[in-house]
């Protein structure tokens, strides 16, 4: 699944999109009528967390790219897309396996842009209030939640652990103060560090939790599970990785 920094890159590379008019809408979606895209400018194109916005004078369609969703700009896959948007100057924006849904045009009072870790919206003290409130809420569960981390993924989710050292099994209620506000902090921080790697190609070399087997600090093998009520793969360290609870 793209987590919010790719959805960022995501609305950098469409950007010159915004102003032009759409002169083509077809796809395989059944949840909106296409034939109402047409002739519509691109008045703006926003993301929040992992959402892709494209608003228009008289809608808004999100594309949410779920678990295994692409997108192509300036070209197609071998396989239909879900929505293709073409433009008066040929250039061509496609989506595959996600979801497509027109929500309401008043996305600043539907959208809390105070959640999401990309927004310069983003409110860290919003962020620990909602955790205090859910005490008994798993560290690896707390960081999924898209109502407090909007745009975090599980790669974010691994990596912040392992830096600030928490066992994912955590439970935020019996973090110290200081744990709390660095699992604030770092999902942020690490946010833009995967966008800055991200852009560079780099990502995966810097994964020092994700996907790995051997703790770079213990030297020992990590352990591995699907976790929480988001049932979604965890790596962590026994000896480094401390378990509040």
């Amino acid at each position: 699944m793209p987590e919010g920094p790719s959805l960022v890159i995501l609305k950098e590379q469409t950007a010159p999109f915004v102003g032009q008019e759409i002169v083509r809408a077809e796809g395989n979606t059944w949840a909106i009528d296409t034939t109402r895209l047409i002739g519509q400018p691109i008045v703006a194109l926003r993301t929040w967390g992992k959402h892709f916005l494209i608003q228009m004078p008289t809608m808004v369609v999100r594309i949410h790219f779920l678990l295994f969703g692409t997108y192509r700009v300036n070209e197609g896959r071998d396989k239909p897309p879900r929505l293709s948007l073409g433009f008066a100057d040929g250039g061509v924006l496609n989506f595959y396996a996600c979801s497509v849904k027109e929500i309401d045009c008043d996305i600043d009072a539907y959208y809390d842009w105070a959640a999401d870790v990309m927004s310069d919206a983003w409110d860290p003290a919003k962020a620990r209030k909602k955790l205090r409130a859910a005490p008994d809420t798993l560290a690896c569960d707390a960081l999924l939640d898209q109502d407090i981390f909007a745009g975090v993924g599980n790669i974010i989710k691994n990596e912040v652990l392992f830096r600030i050292r928490v066992d994912p099994r955590s439970t935020v209620g019996a973090l110290p103060p200081a744990k709390l506000r660095a699992l604030v902090q770092e999902a942020r921080q690490y946010s833009f560090d995967f966008l800055e790697w991200k852009k560079e190609f780099t990502l995966k070399k810097h994964w020092l939790a994700h996907n790995q087997k051997i703790c770079p600090r213990c030297h020992i093998p990590f352990h591995k599970a699907n976790l929480g009520k988001t049932n979604r793969r965890s790596f962590w360290c026994e000896r480094c990785q401390k378990l509040y609870e």
